[in-house]
């Protein structure tokens, strides 16, 4: 049981506690939604993310739908600096496309990679940097109140380069080889185990496959070991528009492993879009923290205050004895 309400501590103040280093003591995924952190996974730490997924779409007005299913995936590793992370990022898709346009329905089997695109991310501002609130990390209290400063978020900008190949059918006619990504990341950190992610992003600059994206995505841990969460997804190109609304959660089962889930929909028929997304995530934690070697960590002063007040209260008992 104390176990579980030290991951609960964690897992709720992870990324507060990121503020001062960017690896925390639990593993800190980017499921089960799509949004990006502004914050890496640590140096030395390699972090692995995949779910398969559902794929059920409709389109009405043009009399065709889609059937099948596929597996997201990321590789993310923590180098040379607590900002800077690299990653590899994915998703490959089986379906089978049917067309009702005529009295005899057409079927198509289709395979590929919907992207595959790497890049790197780096935290360029960090409002918690030199933020005085160690002691809050351990006061139940003064992590109920709002605080003003929390308005302010960390920014991470990522830049990335996409591999398409030829003849893609989740791409547009005639896109393939490398392009550009690049994209903003912002995150704010509110009491209670809040936690609000902005993605902005401009995907294969240059290419008739160019899009524009934002990503809302808001989270909430609400017990020991789960975590709620909501995200809308906004795609804008001249081959795809969408929409996108995502709901589920996650089960923090160690500190090195979480299982999620999601369901992914949106309101429109041209498609409409229907999918379920179970996944995990697992970290290999290589990642050695000096800080905590020479007793300066958040956990080491906290403790050493406790120590300290518990001494000053049995010292004031004993000059009270007769």
């Amino acid at each position: 049981m104390f176990l579980e309400k030290r991951y609960l501590t964690l897992l709720v103040f992870a990324v507060c506690i990121s503020a001062h280093a960017q690896y925390t003591e639990v593993i800190n995924s980017n499921r089960p939604g799509v949004s990006r952190s502004a914050f890496s996974v640590g140096t030395n730490v390699v972090q692995f993310e995949a779910g398969p997924f559902t794929v059920k779409e409709e389109h009405t007005p043009l009399k065709y739908n889609v059937e099948g299913f596929g597996v997201d995936f990321a590789a993310r590793y923590g180098l040379l600096f607590p900002q800077l992370e690299i990653n590899l990022e994915g998703s490959y898709q089986n379906d089978t496309k049917t067309d009702f346009r005529s009295s005899i329905s057409n079927e198509v089997k289709r395979s590929n990679f919907k992207h595959v695109t790497l890049g790197a991310k780096y935290l360029i501002y960090d409002p918690y940097k030199n933020r005085e609130d160690n002691a809050s990390l351990y006061s139940y209290h003064a992590n109920k109140r709002f605080q003003w400063s929390s308005l302010i978020p960390a920014v991470a900008v990522y830049v990335g380069a996409n591999f398409d190949s030829k003849d893609n059918p989740y791409t547009a006619p005639g896109v393939e080889g490398f392009s550009p990504k690049v994209m903003i990341a912002t995150q704010n950190n509110f009491s209670s185990g809040w936690v609000f992610i902005m993605n902005f992003s401009k995907d294969r600059i240059g290419s008739d496959d160019s899009d524009f994206q934002y990503i809302l995505t808001l989270t909430k841990a609400i017990s020991e070991q789960w975590v709620l969460f909501g995200e809308t997804q906004g795609i804008k190109s001249d081959f795809y528009a969408d929409n996108l609304f995502r709901f589920g959660g996650a089960y923090l089962w160690s500190k090195n492993f979480q299982l999620d889930t999601a369901l992914t929909f949106n309101t429109k028929d041209t498609p409409s879009v229907f999918g379920v997304n179970p996944g995990v995530s697992y970290r290999l934690d290589f990642h050695k923290d000096p800080s905590i070697d020479n007793g300066t960590s958040a956990e080491a002063t906290a403790e050493r205050r406790a120590n300290k007040k518990r001494k000053k209260k049995k010292d004031n008992k004993d000059l009270e004895l007769p």
